[in-house]
C-alpha cells in the first residue's frame, strides 16, 4: 500500500534523472503522523470504482505534495490540477457494483480507525500495468532533507 503524494504519468526513462533530483531538493517536514480511518469510494458509493481508506493528516502532508508537484513542474511535469486527496487505495473494481455483505462490512467499518504511522521518507516509483495487477518498483527514496 502507499500514498500517492503526486502521480507522474508516463515519463520518458531519460527524464528520471531530473526528475530524482527535482525530488531531493524538497524539503519534507518528515516524519508526518498520519491516521488512517474512514472508507470511501471513488468516484461514489452509487458507482464505485475504487475503495479507499481515508487519511487524517496534518497541513504539512498537503504541503509536501504541493512541494513536490511544483519541484517536478520546473522540470516540465505537468502541475496537479485536483486538489490532494489523500488515501490508500484497498480495491479497485470494474463494474462498479457491490455485494449487499460488502456493502453491510464497509458500513460497519465506515468511521474505524485502522493505524496511525509517521513516514520518514517518500519514494518515487514505477509501475507498471500487467495482466495480473500493477507491479510496483522503487527507483529512488528520499529523506526529505533539501540538497542544493
Amino acid at each position: 500500500l502507499h500514498v500517492t503524494l503526486k502521480f507522474l504519468g508516463e515519463i520518458a526513462e531519460d527524464k528520471v534523472p531530473s526528475a530524482n533530483e527535482a525530488l531531493r531538493r524538497v524539503p519534507a517536514g518528515l516524519p508526518i503522523p498520519l491516521k488512517f480511518q474512514s472508507l470511501g469510494f471513488f468516484p461514489n458509493e452509487r458507482r464505485p470504482r475504487v475503495l479507499w481508506i481515508g487519511m487524517s493528516a496534518p497541513p504539512s502532508l498537503t504541503n509536501l505534495a504541493r512541494a513536490i508537484d511544483e519541484s517536478l513542474a520546473q522540470i516540465g511535469v505537468a502541475r496537479e490540477e485536483r486538489e490532494f486527496s489523500p488515501h490508500l487505495t484497498l480495491a479497485r473494481g470494474k463494474d462498479g457494483r457491490l455485494t449487499a455483505a460488502l456493502r453491510e462490512a464497509i458500513a460497519k467499518h465506515a468511521s474505524s480507525l485502522f493505524g496511525e504511522m509517521s513516514p520518514t521518507s517518500f519514494h518515487l516509483i514505477e509501475s507498471k500495468l500487467k495482466s495480473t495487477g500493477a507491479e510496483y518498483t522503487t527507483l529512488e527514496s528520499f529523506s526529505g532533507k533539501p540538497k542544493t
